[in-house]
């Protein structure tokens, strides 16, 4: 039996939107609406589904970047939501995240060197010689050189903009990192060398993934587990190589059936 390195239990996340015809009024949307989640140790979760389902909220809350209304997110046997600033920023450490837009998560002032190292700076990991040795590795490692630490994130393209995002997440040494969309900004042929290398690291450095995707062609590739998500709620879970032959909810079903080709059995 998998050990489950994260969980989320009855996740709750409300947003309150201006309405009516000059803005004056307002709705209270629930983003997530009672969301329960577990990731195991070494494997990749997706969480699926359209624009709207509440799975970047997920992704975001999970991590503690937003905070919650109610709920437990539970590492290492303590409540992420519960601790105190000093403690969640050590914590920080063991859990990371890849952005979905590799154009706009990177500082365009600061050299690559400089955006891969300032996780270490900030968590005072080594001196400044052992901290330029870990960026220098971990570049090298996503596919980059030693002469691309002096250069600027507009000197890159889009995949090596991701890769620098991804060594960024990863010199840090996480057990757990939240891919929140991660190719869905980059060509086809460019999200495969992608998406292969995040499985290379995952087997090399034991990482946990939770996978945020609307593209279950993607999600076929890297996943182990899915959630389907549907307006803030989780409508199935179960092992992708299951949910994609026999999927039982019809949410799931029309998600899949837009792939060009595929037919669905209906559980």
């Amino acid at each position: 039996m998998d050990e489950n390195i994260l969980i989320a239990k009855n996740l709750v996340k409300t947003y309150t939107q201006r309405s009516g015809r000059f803005g004056f009024g307002s709705t209270q949307v629930k983003a997530l609406n009672d969301v329960s989640i577990s990731l195991s140790a070494g494997k990749t979760l997706a969480v699926v589904g359209e624009s709207g389902s509440g799975k970047s909220t997920l992704a975001r809350c999970l991590l503690q970047l937003q905070p919650l209304d109610s709920g437990e997110v539970l590492f290492q046997g303590q409540d992420l939501a519960r601790l105190q600033p000093s403690a969640l920023r050590e914590m920080r450490k063991n859990l990371q995240m890849v952005f979905q837009d590799p154009f706009a998560s990177l500082n365009p002032r600061m050299r690559v060197g400089e955006i891969v190292g300032e996780g270490l700076l900030i968590h005072d990991i080594g001196n400044a010689a052992e901290q330029q040795k870990k960026v220098l590795a971990m570049l090298k490692r996503v596919g980059l050189t030693e002469a691309d630490m002096q250069k600027y994130p507009h000197e890159f393209s889009g995949g090596q903009r991701q890769r620098i995002g991804i060594a960024r997440a990863l010199v840090l040494q996480p057990q757990v990192v939240v891919c929140d969309e991660p190719v869905s900004a980059l060509d086809v042929s460019i999200q495969a060398q992608i998406l292969l290398l995040l499985k290379e690291l995952q087997q090399e450095m034991a990482l946990s993934y939770i996978f945020i995707s609307h593209d279950l062609r993607v999600v076929r590739h890297i996943a182990d587990d899915m959630v389907v998500m549907y307006r803030g709620q989780v409508v199935e879970q179960g092992a992708v190589a299951d949910i994609y032959v026999r999927p039982a909810h019809a949410y799931t079903q029309n998600l899949l059936a837009a792939i060009p080709g595929k037919r669905v059995v209906s559980g």
